[in-house]
């Protein structure tokens, strides 16, 4: 469809501007020139690095294995942009179309696409979060400085939480042989996440690799020594733990508080949007000319009951990107919606595991392949009657089979006449995830919205 004067003057001599010097903002901005947005491009970014790869900052930084001023992102295509790194955002005006930076200096779009992301959780207490010793582990800072300091060869590492972040950092200090002590509040590690059913296979492995587990435990204090070192870890259940490195894992924060007072939809769960990346105001009414994209976009996905999902998954990042970058120069009638089904990985303990759909909306769940005592197997999640979601251990190459089967609406439990034929005597349980109204550590995917009864529905990707 031929474009209308004014998004050819978009493409020709427009501002986009994009908040957030993340792999979607990169992404985003690869694409808009792929589709011929010639007009200018401004990056604005808080941290002084251009975009870099965040996984490998868990993995191979804390491994010694890649130097972290190794990860920045491979580009795919020249961008031609105004870049300002090390320069927040602070606020934004949606009737002026101006973004408000920290350094007094402000920047006016056509169109705004927002890829802020997410942040480190701290450790609530400031003082104790202050001392010697405690870490987060977001930024590329943050994997140098605790790279050096596992090198160093601590006594002990405690790391405070058992999501995916928490049990890789557990997992790289095991590997460089470091005494290791994980307190998870939950169940058992991953439990946020993929349910106790695969959670108690993590605790397993865990155990299995020297690692001093502690479940259904919190750490109630951070205890230093009159240097002001880390010392010890106080433990809800009347135990102290000798560490000098505490590593604080208990989840992500939303990037959105720049974005208060502006009149965007935005607040703790992320920025609503539409399934074609534009946001919503506070009064439920989308605009056209700010979009969301990644780790901070909460957006309605088709296969999920049109639950609002908020997807820390590096896969979804860049299809959400591409999509909005797309929608932004584009006419109402060619636009598309972000309809990706969601998939992340992991690896820890010397196990790859890899999940594909929402294992967080699984009400049972059934060993399909493999069992869980070889620790090498493929798990599916059962939600009202059909297959929501899969969890390989080892066996990634089930993932595209169920990746079909979410996107068809197959039943749950599945019949395979002509699969693999699931262990003897296994049938399905529940999949036991905890209260999803009490805090976990571990989940990376967020449902944000209300759940209808599902639909029998078949779902076609959208291809590029």
């Amino acid at each position: 469809m031929p474009l209308d004067g004014s998004l050819q003057r978009l493409r020709r001599e427009g501002h986009i501007v994009v908040v957030g010097a993340s792999l979607a903002g990169l992404r985003a901005a690869e694409t808009l020139r792929e589709e011929g947005f010639s007009g200018t491009l401004t990056m604005i970014g808080d941290e002084p690095q251009e975009p870099y790869d965040r996984p490998p900052l868990s993995k191979q930084v804390l491994l010694g294995k890649v130097p972290a001023d190794h990860t920045a992102l491979p580009r795919r295509r020249a961008i031609d942009a105004q870049w300002r790194l090390g320069t927040a955002a602070t606020g934004l005006d949606l009737h002026a179309k101006r973004v408000h930076l920290s350094d007094g200096s402000s920047v006016e779009y056509d169109r705004l696409l927002i890829t802020t992301g997410v942040r480190a959780r701290p450790w609530p207490n400031e003082l104790e979060a202050d001392l010697d010793g405690v870490f987060v582990l977001r930024t590329v800072d943050d994997a140098t400085r605790l790279h050096h300091r596992l090198k160093a060869g601590p006594r002990r590492v405690l790391v405070i939480g058992a999501g995916f972040t928490g049990s890789e950092i557990a997992s790289a200090c095991r590997e460089q042989q470091l005494p290791v002590t994980v307190a998870e509040r939950g169940a058992a590690p991953l439990v946020g996440a993929l349910g106790a059913v695969v959670g108690e296979v993590a605790a397993e492995l865990q155990r299995e690799h020297g690692v001093d587990l502690r479940c259904g435990v919190q750490v109630t204090g951070l205890e230093g020594d009159q240097a002001g070192r880390l010392r010890c870890a106080h433990l809800s259940d009347g135990s102290t733990v000798e560490a000098d490195i505490a590593v604080v894992s208990l989840g992500a924060t939303r990037n959105t508080e720049w974005l208060a007072g502006s009149g965007l939809g935005a607040g703790p769960r992320g920025i609503a949007c539409d399934a074609g990346c534009r946001a919503f105001d506070v009064r439920g009414i989308v605009t056209d000319d700010v979009f969301v994209a990644g780790d901070v976009a909460r957006s309605p996905h088709p296969l999920f009951g049109y639950q609002f999902l908020s997807l820390e998954h590096w896969g979804n990042a860049v299809a959400q990107a591409e999509v909005a970058a797309h929608n932004m120069i584009n006419s109402s009638a060619d636009r598309r919606p972000h309809v990706w089904t969601p998939s992340f990985w992991s690896a820890q303990f010397g196990v790859n595991i890899k999940s594909v759909g929402v294992p967080p909306m699984g009400e049972e769940i059934i060993v399909t392949q493999g069992s869980l005592s070889d620790r090498r197997f493929t798990a599916v999640y059962g939600y009202r009657g059909r297959v929501i979601a899969a969890v390989t251990f080892d066996q990634a190459k089930w993932l595209d089979f169920y990746q079909r089967q979410i996107e068809q609406a197959a039943p749950f439990p599945p019949p395979y006449p002509s699969v693999d034929r699931r262990p003897d005597g296994m049938r399905p349980v529940p999949a036991g995830f905890p209260d999803p109204s009490l805090p976990s550590h571990g989940p990376t995917v967020t449902l944000s919205g209300h759940s209808p009864a599902d639909r029998r529905v078949s779902f076609t990707p959208m291809r590029a």
